[in-house]
């Protein structure tokens, strides 16, 4: 039986009369990257705090790392790592102070040792010196993130980490957070970024107006969306012709020599496609399966585009 890291059930939060969490109901494996996708406002940040404990829920019940929230508070903090939108370093401190001090306030043996390796680890050994103020937002992002490790928690939330970074630095952090994931971590990960989202997450789900809208993977959620077809590419017109009075439903392109026709996505569909074509000795130079992506699926879960970048 697969172990859950956090598990949730009719989890509710309100702020007054405006229901922020409307009875979410919420599986994460252990060992595995879930995301959570949402426009401004949809309440990500509310249910990273709820499970993290910043929050208390008004109804329904939480268990992260086996612990009950309400009833067993000390114990998931324990637990737990948390970044939140913003790097939470002290540009005051140097790197190596910053995490002296995490070492400090946790209580974490062999101190010097830990420091050190996470300096090595998130390749900040060279800077350690120096004031966090002087460091990127890329450093400052590793240097927050290997601050939450002091401790060794086995779930980290990860609240819009890389926001504001260059391409590069995403990348970075996207290494390290497969990285995590290899060495058994569980990663909650909110995020304005549907690549990083596709690139990451085992499950994704969709959050709006306090519910859930989807939950699966990003290829299970494509699929959702009429709009998924095959494209062939076909060496001559002759041959782009005949292949259109086989397959009636393709839509054709005839500068490109392509004809799109529909299709589900699966090897089925596209074995019975491909057969249709043979049975008429015609072959296509290319083919390929195109889907909808996760920037479509958003849009139509949520009626909302620009609040999430799809770069």
């Amino acid at each position: 039986m697969t172990e859950m890291a956090i598990t949730a059930s009719g989890l509710r939060k309100a702020y007054q009369d405006k229901v922020v969490l409307d009875g979410i109901d919420l599986q994460v494996p252990a060992g595995t990257i879930f995301s959570l996708l949402g426009p401004n406002g949809a309440g990500k940040t509310t249910m990273v705090n709820v499970l993290t404990t910043l929050l208390k829920a008004d109804g329904g019940t939480v268990s992260v790392a086996g612990h009950d929230i309400a009833a067993e508070t000390k114990k998931v903090r324990a637990a737990i790592g948390v970044t939140g939108q913003f790097a939470a370093v002290d540009e005051l401190l140097t790197g190596e102070e910053n995490l002296q001090l995490m070492v400090d306030l946790s209580g974490v043996k062999d101190g010097k040792r830990v420091v050190a390796d996470l300096l090595e680890r998130f390749e900040l050994t060279e800077s350690a010196g120096k004031p966090a103020s002087t460091y990127s937002g890329g450093m400052r992002r590793k240097l927050d993130l290997a601050m939450t490790l002091v401790g060794n928690p086995r779930i980290i939330f990860l609240d819009e980490p890389t926001t504001g970074l260059d391409p590069r630095s995403r990348r970075t952090m996207w290494t390290i957070i497969r990285g995590l994931v290899a060495d058994g971590v569980t990663i909650f990960l909110t995020t304005q970024y549907l690549e990083e989202a596709d690139q990451l997450a085992d499950r994704i789900a969709v959050l709006d107006q306090g519910r859930f809208v989807a939950q699966g993977t990003a290829d299970e959620l494509k699929r959702r969306l009429p709009g998924t077809h095959v494209r062939l590419r076909f060496a001559t017109a002759a041959e782009l012709d005949a292949a259109a009075r086989v397959l009636t439903d393709g839509t054709r392109d005839d500068e490109a020599l392509v004809l799109r026709v529909p299709g589900d996505g699966s090897s089925k569909s596209l074995r019975a496609l491909l057969d249709r074509l043979d049975e008429y000795a015609l072959s296509a130079e290319e083919f390929s399966v195109h889907t909808p992506d996760l920037d479509d699926v958003f849009l139509a879960l949520t009626g909302h585009a620009t609040e999430v970048v799809s770069r």
